[in-house]
């Protein structure tokens, strides 16, 4: 439990540091591998070249053996070989000279009568009958100082030491082959590999960085992004539960001026009468400012319900537009309902929520309409598989760029003609959601100083 909330009390701290580990962990772990594989492979190597270069030393010892008493041929074979192949750095055939070994035939001349103290031509002398020793020339320098031998370990490239010891005719040890043979075109494809795979590791190293920066960086996009979503539904939460507080008080606020209103209290009169009128008016707006703001809540959390049935959509039509045509008249503007044919096919629809949006959508035109008409008209669409409902006015209109945010959450269009008309900017998204919640569509079209037309679709009930 203690562990568990240490965990939670820390964890930011915990995830930066987990972070930081992987930043340095992954990428040593990927050098690491790397780097032991290319030491791996540079030892697997060597232990070919020596073999290699054992099996060259065998090789001319098989070719110059027959000859070892003939100083003058075996100088020809060496110079022969030499000539032949590259490889060979130097090449050397050496008797013994007491403790020591002399060079009786070599690719330099000059070193031709040398007496050598190697301690390595020693070890190799003991070494059994068509055997021999190969030995990295790097390895054998650090052993080499202080010992008189032909030439010097401290060259660019590196080479093959072969010391192996050859018999006469009867048996006899009588000379030693010694030579040198380079491994300069290997250790280049070596090189070669290995800075290539540092290069490559150095790259891998550096992507893997930049991913586990990026990853830790998504990392704490995500805890933002539950944050985020964790206010977020704190904020629909306060919502409802204050739209459901506000609406109760609001309603009685309105009820008590309408009976006031009404002189249920007494008469009034005068600038009293004029007074709570307003009042009436700002409680209207706020209980409609509610509602849209419960509407929101309930849609957001996926909570507003919605009753479809077979409906006549002519008589609902008719009714709202007996409803709004008060309000029509009040701007001596002309509304017009023209449906398509007597009988209008059944929708699949919520008949309140219906009412809801074409009590909005109607109620916009008139708001926004100065002079002129509203009408509303109905075709069948798709072979009679669609009811088009359309909304048409002569009002202010809109350009394309207000269309385009239309259906935005608080988004009103602002201009001149529309600074004085109240509006939440929900109604039209509430709109729409409601619409596409009954399995419809709705499209507006509209142009600034012509009007605008709004069109519904719906299926129809198939009959």
């Amino acid at each position: 439990m203690k562990f568990k909330e240490f965990f939670v009390k820390n964890r930011e701290t915990l995830q930066l540091v987990y972070g930081v580990v992987l930043i340095i962990l992954i990428p040593l772990l990927i050098a690491f591998n790397t780097i032991f594989i290319i030491n791996k492979y540079n030892e697997n190597l060597d232990v070919a070249l020596q073999r290699q270069a054992l099996i060259v030393g065998r090789s001319i010892y098989a070719l110059i053996k027959e000859d070892l008493g003939d100083q003058t041929l075996l100088q020809e074979k060496i110079d022969a070989l030499l000539k032949k192949n590259l490889e060979f750095q130097d090449l050397e055939i050496l008797v013994p000279e007491g403790d020591d070994f002399k060079v009786a035939a070599a690719g330099k001349k000059e070193d031709v009568g040398k007496v050598l103290k190697f301690y390595y031509y020693k070890v190799a002398w003991m070494q059994p009958d068509n055997d021999g020793l190969a030995t990295d020339s790097l390895k054998l320098a650090t052993t080499a100082e202080g010992e008189e031998l032909v030439g010097s370990f401290s060259q660019e490239s590196r080479f093959w030491q072969v010391a192996m010891p050859m018999k006469n005719a009867a048996g006899e040890k009588q000379a030693l082959l010694a030579m040198r043979l380079s491994s300069k075109i290997v250790d280049d494809l070596t090189n070669y590999n290995r800075n290539a795979s540092i290069f490559l590791l150095v790259l891998t190293v550096l992507i893997v960085i930049l991913f586990l920066t990026a990853a830790v960086r998504l990392w704490d996009y995500a805890l933002l992004y539950k944050k985020i979503k964790e206010v977020d539904q704190m904020k629909d939460e306060f919502i409802s539960i204050a739209s459901h507080e506000l609406r109760t008080p609001v309603t009685g606020i309105r009820g008590y001026i309408s009976m006031i209103l009404e002189g249920t209290f007494g008469k009034v009169g005068g600038k009293m009468e004029e007074s709570l009128k307003m009042v009436e008016g700002a409680a209207t707006r706020l209980a409609s400012l509610v509602e849209d703001l419960l509407n929101v809540s309930r849609i957001e959390q996926g909570r507003l319900a919605i009753e479809a049935s077979p409906q006549d959509v002519n008589q609902i039509i008719k009714d709202i537009m007996a409803e709004l045509s008060i309000q029509a008249k009040a701007k001596n503007l002309e509304l017009k309902y023209q449906p398509h044919a007597e009988k209008l096919p059944l929708l699949n629809i919520d008949s309140e929520r219906f009412k809801q949006v074409l009590i909005n959508l109607i109620g916009n035109s008139i708001k926004y309409t100065e002079k002129g008409q509203v009408e509303v008209t109905t075709a069948e669409k798709n072979n009679g598989k669609t009811l088009e409902i359309k909304i048409k006015d002569t009002g202010i209109g809109m350009s394309a760029a207000d269309r385009e945010r239309l259906f935005q959450k608080f988004y009103r269009v602002q201009t001149e003609k529309t600074k004085n008309i109240t509006g939440t900017g929900l109604g039209l998204w509430i709109t729409k959601q409601i619409i596409e919640l009954m399995k419809g569509t709705i499209a507006i079209d509209s142009m600034e100083g012509v009007g605008t037309q709004v069109s519904l679709q719906f299926p129809v009930v198939k009959k």
